[in-house]
């Protein structure tokens, strides 16, 4: 595979706030996010995105589209994907830091032989995940596997 690049354009807009946008996605569908200091720091704002969410959002957004491409080339027949993900932001060092993200995903399949297909597919996803394999941040995978 070729290298690709992806583009991200970020402007601020007042106080610790701004607006963050990519040339390669449509502004019409709502592409663009607020993005903030979060209000655990120093004028940080609530209920806005904030860098510390958009990559506990990334690595958990990652495991589920590795998780559907290894689904699919090994025919995993499954009716429910998700993942709750928790980013635990430390001082370490003296410096702040995503020391670690917990991902606590579900997999609905049907029939009680595919557990085991699904559970190596999830620890499967979770080490191709570019994302991870990019970070410092150590990531720890909760799997679920339910019957539905």
């Amino acid at each position: 595979m070729e290298q690709h690049y992806y583009n991200v354009e970020v402007n601020w807009s007042s106080n610790r706030k701004g607006v963050m946008c990519s040339p390669e996605l449509t502004k019409e569908a709502g592409s663009c996010l607020e993005v903030a200091t979060p209000p655990e720091f120093p004028k940080g704002i609530p209920g806005i995105w904030s860098p510390e969410h958009l990559l506990t959002a990334a690595v958990s957004s990652c495991l589920m589209t590795t998780f559907l491409s290894i689904a699919e080339n090994s025919k995993l027949n499954f009716t429910h994907f998700s993942c709750k993900s928790k980013g635990k932001l430390e001082q370490v060092e003296g410096k702040f830091m995503m020391s670690e993200i917990i991902l606590e995903s579900t997999v609905t399949i049907t029939d009680e032989k595919d557990r085991e297909k699904a559970e190596r597919i999830l620890q499967k996803s979770e080490a191709a995940c570019l994302i991870s394999n990019s970070i410092k941040s150590k990531v720890i995978m909760v799997p679920t596997i339910e019957i539905g």
